[in-house]
């Protein structure tokens, strides 16, 4: 659990401690500045203190010193600013009955909160609160930096991924957690997941606009190593002090610094990571399309008014695809999902031909493959129909990966287009789709169930009778992808009709086997 904190004393808070509020204490001057920290507190008589300050700290006076001379009380007030203090408390009655008019004018001249105390208040009282206070702050602020460091140093120790140790950071911070590239994109967030919607869903316009300062709670530290910077982490909304915040963002870049530079517990980049993130929940359907869409548009793909092109690659790298929608200048994200599928989402302007786009991708990854003919070279491209709303790309993911998985159990001759797409995979798309019904399983194991019979499930027979029915029945082709001679092919052929009861050279029936074959191998991927 992280260690809760007492916030840092402001001008204002110490006020409204109650043995100084015993004191009946005034605002005077530089009310508009009570928001100003209190690094310490300080007892002063001496005209010249403000030699004697380094800055934020609260001075208490009761001006004996000062008493009747307008110059030294200007310039006590001129040297309190020039010391950069938090404020001036002057106790009444031993010099002053009244606020003296001179330090009150000069104090509102230079945005000093001057503040005086009615009834005789001892100021040892005061010292001992508030550097009981900050003393016990700073106990808190060092206790918390260890705790975070033990804590993200284990993780890292154990090879954590990224996303575990953003948590750990956030469950600290109690606020949201965002990684981003020079460039803005978020790579990761974490944190309670409405509040993190809540950030990312401007989050642009928010990021630039609060980049130059940490206002608000948005506290940020840089992320690199050997003078070259590669990110930052972001803390928003941060509702501690500044120091604290500063204190945990630093010690987070410390410990994301050094988890990068180990690996990560992962052979992928953070950006791959984010993306495949991303891409995954849109396939699985899990997250509504509409929650992501934050994220989508965080991690730097244009969303408003574009074209999406779902692609399902396979046999192709993730970094490859990277490089090649880079080269063509196409905006998308990818991702690798399983099986030794990758993602694509291509973001296209609605004036540009989506199809074109997409068969000239699928072109050039085919010459960095070394590929030849469709069919031939190392990757197939499958891509559903272009999405022009954001909600009808998880649909339009899920058919693209139908049509790659439909590919990859296809004969490896097949001479298929570029970009292959639903209608080019025919039956075996269909019985693809219909795999998991249970009177198309049940079909199947029926039509087969004479051939279902060896010690793996399998008879040596069924890839005979798979090429058969691939090749439209050729015998020759048959007999020689199988290097076997033409008698020995009808010998086995007999065998296979003997066992299911069908005779091959009767259309329907050899559609039949057919079907349930597609259907066999469907259920094995």
């Amino acid at each position: 659990m992280p260690t809760a904190l007492e916030p840092a004393l402001s001008v204002r808070q110490v006020l409204s401690l109650e043995r100084v509020l015993a004191g009946e204490p005034e605002v005077v001057a530089g009310a508009s500045q009570l928001d100003r920290l209190v690094r310490w507190v300080h007892v002063a008589e001496a005209a010249d203190v403000g030699v004697m300050l380094s800055g934020g700290e609260m001075v208490l006076t009761t001006g004996v010193l000062l008493a009747g001379d307008p110059e030294a009380q200007a310039e006590y007030i001129r040297s309190l600013h020039r010391a950069e203090a938090s404020a001036v408390v002057l106790g009444l009655g031993r010099a002053f009955p009244t606020p003296p008019d001179v330090m009150r004018r000069a104090a509102e001249r230079c945005g000093l909160p001057m503040v005086v105390l009615h009834r005789p208040f001892p100021f040892a009282d005061l010292t001992e609160e508030v550097q009981s206070r900050l003393v016990r702050r700073k106990f808190a602020a060092v206790s918390l930096s260890e705790s975070v460091r033990t804590a993200l140093t284990g993780l890292i120790t154990a090879g954590a991924p990224l996303q575990r140790m953003l948590d750990e950071i956030a469950s600290h911070s109690a606020c949201p957690v965002v990684v981003t590239n020079l460039a803005h994109r978020v790579l990761a967030t974490a944190g309670e997941r409405s509040a993190v919607d809540d950030v990312l869903r401007d989050w642009e316009r928010i990021a630039r606009q609060a980049g130059g300062s940490e206002g608000d709670g948005w506290i940020r530290a840089e992320l690199g190593g050997r003078g070259e910077r590669w990110g930052r982490i972001v803390l928003c909304g941060y509702r501690g002090d500044a120091a604290t915040g500063r204190l945990l963002a630093d010690r987070a870049a410390e410990a994301l610094i050094l988890h990068r530079m180990l690996g990560g517990g992962s052979a992928h980049s953070w950006e791959e990571q984010s993306a495949q993130g991303l891409l995954t929940d849109l396939v699985s359907g899990v997250v509504p399309a509409r929650q992501l869409l934050p994220r989508a548009r965080a991690a730097g793909l244009p969303v408003n008014r574009r074209t999406f092109v779902p692609l399902v690659v396979r046999d192709g790298e993730a970094a490859q695809l990277d490089r090649v929608l880079r080269l063509l200048g196409l905006p998308g994200l990818v991702a690798e999902l399983a099986d030794g599928a990758t993602a694509v989402l291509l973001s296209l302007a609605r004036d540009q031909d989506a199809e074109a786009l997409a068969a000239h991708f699928a072109t050039r990854l085919r010459t960095e493959s070394g590929g030849g003919k469709a069919g031939a070279g190392k990757s197939v491209v499958a891509a559903a129909d272009a999405r022009t709303g954001w909600d009808d790309v998880p649909a339009g993911l899920r058919e693209a990966q139908h049509v790659a998985d439909a590919v990859a159990e296809s004969p490896t001759d097949l001479d298929l287009p570029v970009v292959v797409r639903l209608r080019d995979v025919h039956l075996r798309g269909l019985i693809r789709l219909l795999r998991d019904d249970p009177h198309v399983q049940s079909f199947a194991e029926r039509e087969l169930d004479g051939l279902l019979c060896g010690a793996d499930g399998e008879s040596d027979l069924l890839p005979v009778l798979r090429t058969y029915l691939a090749t439209g029945r050729n015998k020759s082709r048959t007999a020689q992808l199988h290097h076997v001679s033409r008698p020995a092919l009808y010998r086995r052929l007999e065998a296979i009709e003997a066992r299911l009861g069908v005779d091959l050279d009767d259309f329907e029936q050899a559609a039949s086997v057919h079907i349930a074959l597609l259907a066999h191998d469907a259920q094995q991927h």
